[in-house]
């Protein structure tokens, strides 16, 4: 006999095949503001491609098949490669065939290339962030490789700047798309990579471009998979920076070694390993003791990358929580409609507002680096918008996961994928600590910085009492910057220009809300209902 124990209802159904794009009117706002507005048409078909189950589904999958070292072939050859899920090759086709790891490098780049590729490395983190790694390493590469690419592989250009993913076991020259890994960090030393040990000799001749042997090890060598990685070792000239392929011109593999894959909290799908270098060849990049100069060329493209994927990740978990707070009913209402849970949902939409004016304002600044103006706003707020939304990350993800109570902590959900993914972006590139510290050093060494910020913040004065005292006070502390004092000094900073975009560009409910919350810390505010319903409305594709 079949008892029926029970009928289910009041179990909201799952968020797939929504338009990630057009259901956020702040990112479309920011993407046109900020000088994509040609590429709006091709994001909408991006974002509801991405939004819908099939794709989500890739997903799931190739983080719950993470990949595997295949250190030797049937054979007994050392192989040191790694297998992959199908669904990861899938994904990876997707964000090259959308160029995500090199639309600005183009020939043809329209004005405005990297605020589109900003929105289109957005709208991918929302689907699967381990994909990203492999993709945001090629694309700050490229602009140094156009330039230092030693003369044996600078048949790699077309390849690199191609939009199809090629992940054959074979080398550059042959293939139709490349990545380029990194491997900076080393047991002893973490972030301090001045206390590398691998070593590098010339095999004939030191300089710019020619081959040296490389001996030691990296503690984390990020895509192992890539065709060429981007290392540090330690010269008679100093620290310096080489072009390692897996290949050599003439075809053989190139000595690393791949002694594990590192097993991670989260960034499952992405394979990050530990390597050893037993004379492998590299050519060096620019000349010896120029290491440093010239990875921070490209940190600060990996470091906007982890901010736009952290915020990226973070609208995800709340359009998840959003759209379960419509649907579920408690105590005759639906969530949304409770007055608590409409003050945590318009908190965290709030959130997202600031974060998408602040990282397009960056991305715009990017595109004008060569500005004075603009590569001070580019060196200032890019470690302070690293700093402040990954740190963010964390706590958004689990308030999203209350919103949906105990089904919010299962796997079934996708939110605990997105708690386990959101430390990485804070710690990779530099962790916390190390973003507020390069924050100082920008403030005491930049050319013109203060001026910047004197210029950016005096063009909204007036507008907001909260935000002038909160300039005031901060002029104040820079007078005697303390290094002790860099986290705060740091998100007050970040939180200013995130004012000063939303009251250029917010309503104004919005934008005397969000300073009211973030910029005066005398107790607790509650949203005004008309900000909750713009705010909620404005997440789901309206207004605007």
């Amino acid at each position: 006999m079949h008892w029926q124990t029970h009928t289910v209802f009041n179990q909201p159904v799952p968020l797939n095949n929504s338009n990630l794009f057009l259901s956020d009117t702040a990112l479309r706002e920011a993407t046109i503001r900020e000088g994509a507005g040609w590429d709006v048409e091709l994001l909408a078909s991006i974002g509801q491609q991405l939004g819908t189950a099939e794709s989500l589904e890739l997903g799931r999958l190739a983080n719950a098949f993470p990949p595997e070292l295949l250190r030797y072939d049937p054979r007994g050859e050392r192989l040191d490669d790694v297998r992959f899920h199908p669904a990861w090759h899938l994904l990876m086709q997707g964000l090259c065939a959308n160029r995500v790891h090199n639309l600005p490098w183009q020939e043809d780049a329209r004005r405005g290339s990297l605020v589109a590729r900003a929105a289109r490395f957005i709208l991918h983190s929302q689907v699967e962030a381990g994909t990203l790694c492999p993709v945001t390493m090629t694309f700050a590469a490229i602009p140094l490789l156009e330039k230092t690419l030693p003369a044996d592989f600078r048949d790699w250009l077309k390849p690199l700047l191609s939009d199809r993913y090629d992940s054959h076991l074979a080398p550059g020259a042959q293939k139709r798309g490349l990545l380029i890994g990194m491997g900076m960090t080393e047991k002893q030393g973490g972030s301090d990579v001045l206390s590398n040990t691998t070593r590098a000799e010339p095999q004939q001749r030191r300089g710019s471009g020619e081959p040296y042997s490389l001996i030691g090890h990296k503690w984390f060598f990020s895509a192992p998979q890539s065709d060429a990685h981007l290392v540090l070792a330690q010269t008679r000239g100093g620290l310096s920076c080489f072009f390692l392929p897996r290949f050599l011109p003439d075809g053989q593999r190139n000595a690393i070694r791949l002694t594990r894959l590192k097993d991670k909290t989260g960034n499952r799908s992405n394979a990050s390993a530990e390597a050893e270098f037993c004379e492998a060849t590299g050519w060096l990049i620019g000349e010896e003791g120029e290491g440093i100069r010239q990875i921070l060329k490209m940190g600060g493209m990996t470091r906007l990358d982890c901010a736009l994927g952290s915020h990226g990740m973070m609208r995800r978990a709340f359009s998840i929580a959003l759209y379960h707070a419509h649907q579920r009913q408690a105590f005759g209402k639906n969530l949304v409609d409770l007055p608590l849970m409409r003050q945590v949902l318009g908190r965290m939409a709030l959130c997202l507002e600031g974060q998408t004016a602040l990282l397009f304002r960056l991305a715009r600044a990017w595109e004008n680096r060569q500005q004075e103006q603009d590569q001070a706003w580019c060196r200032l707020f890019t470690p302070a918008a690293k700093f402040t939304i990954c740190k963010a990350g964390m706590p958004f993800v689990a308030e999203a996961m209350e919103v949906l109570g105990g089904i919010g902590y299962c796997e079934e959900s996708e939110l605990p994928r997105l708690y386990r993914e959101m430390p990485v972006n804070s710690i990779w590139e530099g962790s916390g600590n190390i973003m507020c510290l390069d924050v100082m050093r920008v403030l005491a060494r930049q050319h013109g910085v203060m001026d910047m910020l004197t210029t950016e913040f005096d063009d909204v004065k007036g507008q907001n009492r909260h935000f002038d005292r909160t300039w005031r006070q901060l002029q104040q502390r820079l007078r005697k910057p303390q290094e002790a004092a860099a986290r705060d000094v740091t998100q007050r900073l970040a939180a200013l220009a995130t004012g000063a975009q939303l009251l250029r560009y917010a309503s104004p409910p919005v934008a005397e809300a969000w300073c009211g919350i973030h910029l005066d810390r005398r107790g607790e505010k509650l949203l005004p209902e008309n900000v909750i319903a713009d705010v909620l409305l404005r997440a789901t594709g309206g207004a605007g």
